[in-house]
């Protein structure tokens, strides 16, 4: 499927707001609800929309840490990783990477103690190397559709 110009401005306000009406989406866009939703349900089928999701702050929920993790896997222990980091619910991200680490984690965590566990119930697994998050710089959850 191709995505042309109108199909990018329904992304990019399906992007900012994934629960405004098609009725609102074609007021942006310059077309007809219907036409919106033609649109939307062509590129679900096509799979270019692939999910609608809820954003949950982590702060209001309780943690108060974010932290980047490496993981470098010891001999045999990388496939049973795999298989169990997804049980893990401080986890938001997890990455199998080239170079020297094998995985890097983006990982949320109550406090410095959860830190702590945590980094406790890796290391059977390998190496692990951590870095707290301070701030986060750039924000950008906008996919850019390829032409």
């Amino acid at each position: 499927m191709k995505i042309d110009a109108l199909n990018r401005k329904i992304l990019k306000c399906l992007q900012q707001n994934a629960r405004q009406s098609n009725a609102e989406i074609g007021r942006q866009v310059g077309i007809s609800s219907p036409a919106v939703n033609e649109r939307i349900k062509k590129m679900e089928d096509a799979g270019i929309i692939r999910a609608y999701h809820t954003e949950v702050s982590p702060f209001e929920c309780g943690y108060q840490l974010k932290a980047i993790i490496t993981l470098r896997a010891f001999m045999g222990k990388l496939k049973p990783f795999l298989s169990h980091v997804q049980s893990y619910d401080e986890v938001l991200n997890c990455y199998r990477i080239t170079g020297n680490e094998n995985i890097v984690m983006e990982v949320i965590l109550k406090n410095h103690k959860h830190l702590e566990a945590f980094i406790d119930q890796l290391i059977s697994y390998g190496e692990t190397k951590t870095q707290i998050v301070l701030s986060q710089v750039v924000e950008n959850n906008e996919v850019k559709p390829v032409q």
